[in-house]
């Protein structure tokens, strides 16, 4: 517990109402938000309307601005000079309900069961989002005023890819300049072990499509005549990794950011178990860049893969053909301080150098974004440990994310802010799958630290 005796109030009062607030979540869980389908169209507004209410409720002023796509919803708190201010942004859409026989109920009919509250968007992210606007709540009740400047944005797109987000915080740049951005959209890194996640991966996604002949032909007649494009493709996917495991595009680690040595001894004293990661996979080995442990390589160290392989005969049976063509789609995931464009340039030129002139190829170019790094010893950083401590009852540990959030980079270049990564569900909560779920006690938890950061933000200023 906090020894500010404002934020224990606001902590108490969030303890008092959690039933309440956990009802009014299943409110909001109730309403297909689904993005993706247009047919949803009236049911992403409601979702809408529904948080610009309860921000109201909470003591905020808030409106929905419209975008090119679905709309986004503004709402900001008393802003007073000289106090450290916030953006927290979040979404209120969410993806698909999946296959539908895999759901222990209805997708957008809530249960709790075996303590977790089970729900599309029960964590990805209405649940996690609204645990911001109720710890707004509890000081308004508790101490009439917050103690910091807030303002939230809250999305109705992230699961399509946010195409009108940056356009968005562009055009009201002004009016959402902050200090820090709060993001409740990661993960704890165990059920037992709470997180502030400090860094996520850049992406590229490439499509590179080989062309040989211009038909299918008889492997038997045209053999060792002419080029196959799989066996070109083959050879291609294979010359991207050495035996070591480390990607051979050369000048691919030029700029590799190393972890600071605190965040490397935290790592090594975190609770992880290989045998327990290689059970939950399935896979007999871990495989990987030789020198570091399989975490240092899933949090901080850049990575090529290849997504898919495509071309030539694939149905039942055989048919003994060289393919017309061959294609693989392949991508990156880069760690700071390395430049998409410019590794997206090294890729294409490795291609280019590596392809024999008995084919022809194509490079399609699908994503591109930068990694992002937060200062681990900025006040916000320090404001944000320490709530999270006081809200799950446990000092937390810094993490990197393997994924990608293309927003962090904009948001640090039109906002000039460094984002905070607070997420309080599990990585396991099956977002995006059946059965996505969202812990009670870390939906109480999260309340509380959101609380707990409003109040020490203020203190760290």
């Amino acid at each position: 517990m906090s020894t500010n005796p404002a934020i224990e109030k606001a902590v108490a009062y969030l303890n008092t109402n959690a039933a309440r607030f956990r009802d009014e979540l299943f409110d909001l869980l109730r309403i297909p938000s689904i993005s993706a389908q247009k047919e949803h169209g009236a049911d992403v507004r409601k979702a809408a309307e529904w948080v610009k209410n309860r921000l109201i409720t909470a003591g905020m002023k808030a409106e929905i601005v419209e975008t090119a796509g679905w709309p986004a919803v503004l709402g900001e708190g008393e802003q007073k000079p000289g106090r450290p201010t916030i953006l927290v942004y979040g979404h209120y859409d969410v993806q698909p309900e999946g296959e539908l026989k895999l759901w222990h109920t209805g997708p957008f009919e809530p249960i709790v069961k075996d303590g977790m509250i089970v729900c599309r968007g029960a964590a990805d992210d209405k649940g996690q989002a609204l645990c911001a606007i109720l710890a707004a709540e509890a000081w308004m009740k508790t101490a009439g005023s917050l103690p910091i400047n807030i303002k939230f944005c809250l999305e109705g797109e992230e699961e399509v890819g946010s195409p009108n987000l940056a356009p968005l915080i562009k055009k009201y740049k002004d009016r959402l300049a902050c200090d820090y951005v709060v993001i409740h959209d990661t993960a704890k890194f165990s059920p037992e072990v709470p997180a502030v996640t400090s860094a996520t991966k850049g992406l590229i996604y490439k499509e590179v499509i080989i062309t040989g002949p211009k038909k299918d032909l008889h492997s038997g007649t045209f053999g060792g005549a002419i080029a196959n494009p799989a066996n070109v493709l083959a050879k291609l996917i294979a010359s991207f990794h050495d035996e070591n495991g480390k990607v051979t595009i050369p000048g691919f680690y030029d700029r590799v950011k190393e972890m600071s040595a605190e965040e490397v001894a935290m790592m090594n004293g975190l609770p992880y178990s290989e045998a327990d990661f290689l059970r939950e996979l399935g896979s007999p080995k871990a495989w990987g860049e030789k020198g570091y442990s399989t975490l240092h390589r899933r949090w901080a160290r850049p990575t090529l893969d290849v997504n898919g392989i495509f071309g030539g005969y694939m149905k039942e049976g055989s048919s003994t053909i060289i393919p017309s063509w061959a294609g693989a789609k392949i991508s990156m995931r880069l760690v700071p301080d390395q430049k998409s464009e410019e590794i997206e340039r090294m890729f294409e030129e490795t291609v280019k150098a590596r392809m024999p002139d008995t084919v022809t190829f194509e490079i399609k170019s699908h994503a591109c974004c930068d990694p992002y790094l937060a200062d681990v010893n900025s006040k916000g950083m320090k404001a944000a440990r320490k709530a999270v401590g006081v809200g799950f009852g446990k000092e937390p540990v810094l993490m990197r994310e393997g994924g990608s959030l293309p927003i962090l980079p904009m948001l640090k270049r039109v906002l000039n802010a460094d984002s905070l990564m607070m997420g309080y569900c599990l990585g396991t909560c099956n977002a995006h799958s059946p059965n996505e779920f969202f812990h009670v006690s870390d939906f109480e938890g999260g309340m509380r630290a959101s609380a707990a950061f409003y109040g020490l933000l203020a203190e760290e200023k």
